[in-house]
């Protein structure tokens, strides 16, 4: 399970209460069955217009959710939005899905430039979701100029959500060894991934490929024409960043600026996409355990977090750790402490959390820990997941054509245990995922973006999620690609620092792009 998840969400629930605004509409599988007939029979036009975005008042759903947020003190208003978008680009005009939006706008706007799409990452984390949150954090001399956009990807929160993964086998495969690598481990784990993978074709069929990157790209240039924008401004984190990059490779001439931010590398395989990801995890590992050592209180964790961790784990594989939280019944295995640990190393805010969560777990509550692999993986505390993990999956197989082989991945679990030894297991049979995803591929395309405006790429130096060395790559592949590095520990840099933001504002605003190669300090 691979996440690129730039901007989790500020409020976890939101999707709950807003999907009271969609009650009624019709299931991905309905639509299929509802409008084949009319689809075969649909004469496609040379260029088919967008349809247009029905739009709600929503601010009585979403205001009680930020209540206690930092920034709900801004005065904004929240739109949720319903359009619908070809299933197939081969067939335009034929059967559509709905896709969700939905659209924060400040008070006081003065010059307003347009629309600032954004997506968060993931694949299979909520648009709608990072709007919101961006509309607390996000500098209020862009909000006095744009109006956020965040839109949930075809098949991801309620936008026709693939759902083909049950509760109970999503809390088995987190729990599952995390660092598989014997046998009888590895042999559960390809076990836990055919169950999935055999679940969601017997759902969907041949209809799974239909969420794919490419196909998103589309919708996203069906929604520029319906928010009656000329060209698209969007700013992009993680995987957002592949996202928007094939969006500028599809319709360079519809970019007016594009931000990606924590870029993820358009010139690596699934292999070493998979082994950078390890790499930079440990190392995000050993930044997080020189800050704890290095506080003056003292470190929860002791002299040597490292040592302390693996001792946890073994614990943990050996006998579960209850919560105190109440009604929990779950315990925490290997499986929960290591998924929090890689949730925490996204965000330096969320080390303090890490290791006193980590010393209580040590102590023998596991709340903390369930916390922070609760917020990661879409968990929300009725015990039911948002469709975060079913999409992701779909998402990223659909992207790639690349397969490895039980072999192969027996092979590469054990040579990354012992160069990576907290997450290389784990990444290394993580490639087995789309080996036996049965759906079509739609491959991203090579991304130039031949044409384009300036698109701004950022890196960070300590990034353990996706490593600098990705936005280099980005940035070289693009035409128009400006680099801008910021030596900054965790995931993705925009408004986290001040230099970063201020070359990203400028650039937003006044279209004035950073000199390429701009390095900002971790200050």
């Amino acid at each position: 399970m691979r996440l690129h998840l730039g901007r989790p969400a500020v409020v976890p629930t939101l999707l709950m209460a807003v999907t009271l605004i969609l009650a009624g509409c019709t299931s991905f599988s309905d639509t299929l069955e509802g409008e084949a007939s009319s689809s075969a029979a649909a004469s496609p036009t040379p260029e088919p217009k967008a349809a247009p975005i029905d739009w709600s008042d929503c601010n009585k759903q979403i205001q009680p959710l930020i209540a206690d947020q930092p920034g709900s003190d801004r005065d904004l208003t929240f739109e949720c939005g319903r359009t619908e978008v070809p299933i197939s680009y081969d067939e335009p005009e034929g059967a559509t899905l709905p896709l969700f939006l939905v659209r924060v706008r400040a008070a006081g706007q003065t010059g307003r430039i347009g629309s600032l799409m954004v997506n968060p990452g993931g694949p299979g984390a909520s648009g709608a979701d990072a709007a919101i949150g961006l509309a607390l954090t996000m500098p209020e001399i862009v909000l006095k100029r744009f109006d956020l956009i965040g839109f949930d990807p075809r098949g991801v929160g309620l936008s026709t959500p693939v759902e083909c993964i049950p509760t109970q086998l999503k809390d088995r495969m987190i729990a599952a060894e995390p660092r598989p690598t014997t046998a009888e481990q590895l042999d559960e784990s390809f076990a836990l991934t055919k169950e999935a993978a055999d679940g969601c074709a017997k759902q969907y069929g041949d209809a799974l490929g239909t969420f794919n990157t490419v196909d998103t790209a589309r919708d996203m240039d069906r929604l520029r024409q319906a928010l009656d924008e000329d060209e698209l401004t969007y700013l992009g984190y993680s995987y957002g960043t592949t996202l928007g990059s094939t969006y500028a490779e599809l319709f360079p001439d519809k970019v007016r600026a594009m931000v990606l931010d924590g870029a993820v590398d358009p010139d690596a395989d699934p292999k070493a996409d998979a082994e950078a990801g390890a790499k930079g995890l440990e190392a995000g590992f050993d930044a997080f355990a020189k800050n704890c050592t290095g506080l003056l209180a003292g470190c929860p964790l002791g002299a040597q977090p490292r040592q302390f961790v693996e001792r946890l784990l073994g614990k943990a594989g050996t006998t579960p750790i209850p919560s105190s939280e109440k009604g929990e019944t779950r315990k925490a295995t290997a499986g929960i402490v290591l998924t929090a640990i890689q949730a925490a190393l996204y965000d330096t805010d969320s080390w303090p959390q890490l290791a006193q969560s980590l010393k209580a777990a040590d102590g023998g509550d596991a709340k903390g820990l369930f916390s922070l692999a609760d917020n990661y993986t879409g968990r929300m505390k009725n015990g039911k997941y948002s469709n975060r993990l079913d999409a992701n999956l779909a998402i990223n197989c659909a992207d790639t054509e690349q397969t490895y082989d039980e072999a192969d991945v027996r092979a590469l679990a054990a040579e990354w245990d012992a160069k990576y030894p907290l997450f290389g297991a784990a990444s290394a049979t993580g490639l087995y995922t789309c080996s036996v995803w049965k759906a079509d591929r739609t491959p991203l395309p090579e991304r130039d973006a031949q044409g384009s405006a300036p698109i701004v790429v950022v890196g960070n130096t300590g990034d353990p999620v996706t490593p600098l060395g990705g936005a280099r790559d980005m940035a070289k592949d693009l035409d128009a690609g400006v680099l801008v590095t910021w030596q900054g520990q965790g995931h993705t840099a925009y408004p986290k620092t001040p230099c970063v933001t201020s070359a990203v504002n400028s650039y937003l605003i006044d279209l004035k792009a950073p000199t390429d190669g701009l390095t900002c300090p971790a200050a």
